[in-house]
């Protein structure tokens, strides 16, 4: 099997089990569109790379849910399969223009971007739309200075001060917002759809059923 498909399932079985609570394993095998004992191997899998834990539930039944790491592998699969899809640039210029537009709205003149990302390239570029400043990118890994012609801050609190942040990290995203928010309320950190997915809060537990 090609690795590409087979992060495509992991990615769908990650996100099946954060989603819902009461999953069974030939539901599983329906979304992933593959035989049941198939699903019940990468599921294994899963366990054995410390993505997934199981706990035991009356009536034969079993819990699943995400570990730290599995949380941390579905943002990275998400991640790679945003950017390698062929309307990719197209869904995030149409993301970051409604988000700029939001912050047109509530009067939020004055930016920074936090992770340095393609993401942020095309938000510098849809930012010439908008009567908006962008004054530099926070990234906690940044190995450079300076990105896209703009300072870049290794830590949030040695941003200045700003009106919001849009969100533009592909590389540990979790990370990054949960940092933003130790300084920032959660309105001002603006989320453009397309990221959404890559900094969920951890799911209560999935229920899976032999």
């Amino acid at each position: 099997m090609k690795r590409n498909e087979s992060d495509q399932r992991t990615l769908a079985l990650l996100q099946a089990i954060e989603a819902r609570n009461d999953v069974t394993q030939r539901g599983l095998a329906n979304h992933l569109d593959v035989a049941l004992g198939l699903t019940n191997s990468y599921l294994r899998r899963c366990v054995r790379k410390g993505l997934v834990k199981i706990k035991h539930a009356p009536a034969n039944r079993y819990l699943y849910y995400l570990t730290p790491r599995g949380l941390a592998e579905k943002s990275r699969l998400t991640a790679e399969y945003l950017t390698s899809s062929f309307d990719f640039y197209h869904r995030a210029g149409g993301a970051l223009g409604d988000t700029f537009a939001t912050c047109s709205l509530r009067g939020y003149g004055r930016l920074v971007f936090a992770g340095m990302s393609e993401v942020t390239e095309i938000a510098s570029i849809r930012l010439h739309e908008h009567a908006l400043e962008v004054v530099g990118t926070i990234d906690l890994g940044a190995t450079v200075d300076r990105f896209l012609g703009r300072p870049v801050w290794r830590n949030v609190a040695h941003a200045p001060p700003c009106d919001a942040v849009v969100f533009t990290a592909l590389a540990d995203p979790q990370d990054l917002y949960a940092a933003l928010r130790v300084v920032y309320s959660a309105e001002r950190i603006l989320v453009p759809d397309l990221l959404r997915p890559l900094i969920a809060p951890a799911p209560m537990p999935g229920t899976v059923t032999s």
